[in-house]
């Protein structure tokens, strides 16, 4: 075997943001209660979620199995390995397939989780799992039914990979930062130091509102932008109270 390969840009790929997923949403989980920016209070993250966490941690490493699975067996069928130093592009053209991949991502997640939500075969027996976390939190984030999971997630990164044409090699940052980001619209918390609640509208309180029974047909976009919303009439606006005993409550705004 050459050992080489494990080192590839593709297999960095592959498992570098499922190594990131652990860490960063472990650092979540060693920050304690923060009970001044939680969107819901200790209590119910653990009385109202309808699954174990044990369960939870069983489900994210079975998705993630299966996602590797297929992203190695992608790039052996195109046969893209490389692991061969080559120029990296100019930083410009970077930026430009980081856009585009952002986009097309989104794009992808925003009709497919629509779909799900609309169609009752596929949200019973599919999504449903993932919105058994009524209280969302960061190891939670990519607890999905392993089939949904392939719909929504992986092929959003395989489409986004594929039309942006960037790099092996880019796509470990870029598959690494949507990771962050899927765990931060998923920590519940909305913490003041945080850039992504800072440059993205789409954050844990958006996605927050979805959870919830009243928002569940309302803020598909993630994880980035909130354009589908605006555009197709599914952005719900909210506003962010005050919780008595501390945090805070994402309150949808009546029009």
């Amino acid at each position: 075997m050459d050992l080489s390969l494990l080192a590839s840009d593709e297999v960095l790929g592959t498992f570098v943001p499922i190594v990131v997923y652990w860490v960063y949403s472990g650092l979540y989980m060693t920050m304690g209660s923060l009970n001044n920016y939680r969107l819901h209070s200790k209590k119910d993250e653990d009385t109202k979620n309808l699954v174990p966490k044990s369960k939870v941690v069983r489900g994210v490493l079975l998705q993630q199995t299966l996602q590797a699975s297929v992203s190695l067996l992608s790039f052996w069928v195109m046969g893209t390995s490389n692991t061969q130093q080559t120029p990296p592009p100019p930083l410009i053209v970077t930026a430009r397939q980081f856009i585009v991949a952002m986009f097309v991502f989104d794009t992808w997640q925003y009709f497919m989780h629509r779909i799900m939500h609309h169609n009752k075969f596929l949200y019973k027996h599919l999504h449903s799992w993932h919105h058994r976390l009524v209280v969302p939190y960061a190891f939670g984030a990519q607890y999905n039914h392993p089939i949904d999971g392939l719909l929504i997630e992986t092929a959003a990164g395989a489409a986004a990979f594929l039309v942006s044409g960037m790099s092996p090699r880019a796509s470990i940052f870029f598959f690494t930062f949507s990771t962050i980001k899927g765990i931060d619209d998923h920590c519940g918390l909305m913490l003041p130091w945080n850039p992504f609640h800072v440059f993205f509208g789409n954050n844990a309180a958006y996605h927050d509102v979805h959870h919830q029974l009243y928002g569940s047909k309302y803020n598909f976009a993630q994880p980035f932008f909130v354009v589908w919303d605006k555009i197709l009439g599914t952005h719900m606006p909210f506003r962010l109270e005050k919780r008595v005993g501390g945090g805070f409550e994402a309150r949808p705004i009546k029009d």
